[in-house]
């Protein structure tokens, strides 16, 4: 009896790594809007760079972020662009594939601000933030060389 009860609950395990690595990515949903009357970022991560770690126009230093995006392991653009203003990432984790999203925007009175949230959970263990500082830093390596 206990055997069975074991593989029950192997098999919840595997079948619940399945739905977080397949689950289907609407991305209306993630793809949010910082500047929308209304917006919040509770439940994520927030930061806009400060003008000096924007080195000239705010569509260069996005299009700076989206080579590093691209660069940054299991990471791929679910919407928008560099010339719509406003860029979406999922990033998912090695083992399991939790995905997170990072919404990346050009704000006309903030610069370019970067929303970072998990789409399963309430507690991220800092992954988030850690995303954003590691994207902040190449930027601020990569505004510098440029």
């Amino acid at each position: 009896m206990t055997g069975w009860i074991v593989l029950l609950a192997l098999a919840a395990l595997v079948a619940g790594a399945v739905w977080v690595r397949l689950a289907p990515v609407d991305p209306a949903r993630w793809h949010a809007d910082l500047g929308a009357p209304g917006f919040s970022p509770d439940g994520g991560v927030l930061v806009c760079l400060a003008p000096d770690q924007q080195a000239g126009d705010p569509a260069g230093t996005l299009a700076r972020l989206e080579a590093i995006a691209r660069a940054t392991p299991r990471t791929e653009r679910i919407a928008g662009s560099v010339g719509e203003g406003r860029v979406t990432w999922v990033t998912r984790s090695r083992l399991v594939g939790f995905p997170d999203f990072t919404t990346a925007q050009i704000l006309p009175d903030r610069g370019l601000c970067l929303f970072a949230r998990q789409r399963f959970g309430s507690y991220d263990w800092g992954v988030n933030a850690k995303r954003l500082e590691d994207w902040q830093a190449a930027l601020l390596a990569a505004e510098g060389a440029g």
